[in-house]
């Protein structure tokens, strides 16, 4: 668990995880300390292709043999454990607090032509391993070829190198030696030996060897940040310069045409948004979809807003499958959000079938990702790989689904209906729509909407690079403040775009804000997912059918999710700005 924590987990069977998935923290450090001689657990976890990180499969898949060793005490997984294919089994290697072995032949492997086989195809692929200690992971590969690819050989021995600082483990180092050629009809004997030293590593900075600070903060990064933020100061002042002196002029020659009479501003040239105050606050087209649209947004910009701040403050790399749980625990928390602004949003666009869009709105985002994990799920179990998702989880899934986030969306709805669901619009809605005249090319709606996520993305192309380095190959993200200001970023000037464009839109009298900048500011997604091709063609070396269905899955779940919540970032935005301009307007 995380260092001095204890991790207690309501679980129904082993593969299995409970209905409901309890993960209490107590601070209780001295259940994480060991006595001389007590007993430290080598798990074996998985095993795999190094260019494919996600296509892992049990330790045990291959022909390796277990230690003697089999009594030991039940171990407990996390549901995002559950779902990240972590399959722990235990080695059967005896190793014991500052207990020091000698190399010693654990097992032998009877090697058959099948086994040889499968070692073979194994080391050709870059086959490597990973064990935990005390929660410390470690990596091992698994063999190698010689020059020529002809004959191939595996390591044998167990090189294990133990650090402790008074009472606990702080490092653990595995060296692989012992090469032997895989010849059909041998037998191989596999072996291991533990050293232990006295290290000065504190317990709470034992993660800190497996953080790359090279990486993350690379001077790029850093530069990136900074020329972020100079695009925000830069947005954010032309915005406000631009729409200033524009809505002045506007004020003013709004002001001029009041003080007209009746024949006046009628042979008057009239043009410019005040023509549509009309029809501005009409309801949007698909009132029920837009409305789950904006509320899951609003749910997801709340997710993402919390479990950063949980990751500052917690170090959620150091337990596995913690910051899957911590986002699914969030996101189940949060369904009031969805519920609030969703149900509200389509109570003031007059919709009466609430309970239609209540159940769209609290289903579409875990659908979308349970869709998706389902299709992959079926080609994990082709595979045999650890990721296929055991039936036990799947029903644990569900039962978040509808004994928690759909209860919470029903009360977040209900309080969204009766606190803001009265259309209090500063402006009448005429009974009869306003034609929308004829405009140029690239005012055009759709136009508009291509263009809108151009400059989103610019502002987090660069922190997309380090994220999906973290995700889809070995680093691992810990610089969560450069998130939180990329999302701060994100949102200010995806706000500023999109309120250019309703201006825009609007005063080339087509009052269809409502959709536009939704899906202006949700392009953002679209340009995401075009860079997540070249970033699988020509940064990494996946291959084979489960890694590239894995990564173009949950890369199209995560720029729809972001897409949704620039677009309801977007909107809210844009919104506001709307009521403002229209509340200082004199209409008759």
């Amino acid at each position: 668990g995380l260092p001095g924590y204890l991790s207690i987990t309501c679980r129904t069977s082993r593969t299995g995880v409970a209905f409901l998935d309890f993960t209490i923290r107590v601070f209780l450090s001295s259940l994480l300390q060991y006595t001389d001689k007590e007993e430290v657990v080598l798990w074996m976890n998985t095993v795999g292709p190094y260019h494919n990180r996600q296509e892992t499969y049990k330790y045990f898949s291959l022909p390796f043999c277990a230690g003697s060793k089999k009594t030991i005490s039940h171990y407990h997984e996390t549901l995002g454990e559950a779902l990240q294919g972590v399959e722990l089994e235990f080695s059967g290697l005896d190793i014991k607090f500052k207990d020091e072995v000698m190399q010693t032949t654990y097992c032998e492997i009877d090697l058959d032509k099948a086994k040889k086989d499968a070692f073979v195809y194994a080391i050709k692929n870059h086959y490597w391993y990973q064990m935990y200690i005390d929660d410390l992971p470690i990596w091992g590969i698994v063999g190698e070829a010689d020059e020529n690819g002809d004959d191939h050989y595996l390591w044998t021995y167990k090189k294990l190198e133990i650090g402790f600082n008074g009472n606990r483990i702080v490092d653990v180092n595995l060296t692989s030696e012992g090469k032997v050629k895989l010849v059909p009809n041998t037998k191989i004997p596999m072996s291991y030996s533990v050293k232990w030293k006295k290290s000065d590593v504190k317990f709470e900075d034992r993660f800190d060897k497996y953080l790359d600070p090279s990486f993350f903060q690379h001077r790029i990064h850093w530069f990136s940040i900074f020329n972020s933020f100079m695009m925000v100061i830069f947005l954010v002042g032309l915005v406000s310069m631009i729409l200033m002196r524009t809505l002045r002029k506007d004020y003013a020659r709004y002001s001029k045409e009041e003080e007209m009479d009746d024949m006046d501003r009628d042979l008057g040239d009239e043009y410019g948004w005040k023509q549509v105050h009309g029809d501005v606050f009409r309801p949007s087209s698909h009132p029920l979809i837009f409305s789950s649209l904006i509320g899951s947004g609003c749910q997801i910009f709340s997710v993402s807003l919390i479990v950063i701040i949980v990751a500052m403050v917690e170090d959620l790399y150091t337990e596995r499958g913690s910051m899957l749980s911590t986002a699914i625990f969030v996101y189940a928390a949060t369904s009031p959000v969805n519920g609030y602004f969703g149900g509200s949003l389509y109570a003031k666009q007059g919709g009466r079938r609430w309970i239609k869009q209540m159940f769209i709105g609290a289903f579409m985002i875990p659908a979308m990702v349970c869709g998706t994990a389902f299709f992959i799920n079926f080609i994990a179990i082709y595979y045999h790989a650890s990721r296929a998702i055991p039936f036990g989880t799947m029903v644990a899934v569900c039962c978040i689904c509808f004994f928690v986030i759909l209860p919470l969306n029903l009360v977040g709805t209900i309080l969204g209906r009766n606190l803001s669901g009265q259309p209090n619009f500063p402006c009448r809605v005429n009974a009869v729509p306003r034609p929308i005249p004829e405009k140029k090319w690239f005012m055009e709606p759709a136009v508009i909407v291509c263009l809108g996520g151009i400059l989103p993305f610019g502002s987090i192309f660069i922190e997309m690079y380090f994220i999906f380095t973290s995700f889809w190959a070995y680093k691992i993200y810990y610089v969560y403040g450069f998130m939180m200001l990329v999302l701060v970023i994100l949102c200010i000037v995806t706000v500023c775009v999109t309120i250019v464009c309703t201006y825009f839109l609007l005063n080339a009298e087509d009052y269809r804000w409502q959709w536009t900048s939704f899906l202006s500011a949700a392009s953002t997604a679209v340009y995401v997912y075009m860079y997540s091709f070249y970033y699988y063609f020509f940064k990494t070396k996946m291959y084979g059918l489960f890694q590239t269905s894995f990564y173009f899955g949950y890369m199209a779940v995560f720029s729809t999710a972001l897409g949704i919540m620039c677009g309801a970032v977007g909107y809210m935005g844009t919104s506001a700005f709307v009521r403002k301009i229209y509340t200082n307007v004199k209409i008759d």
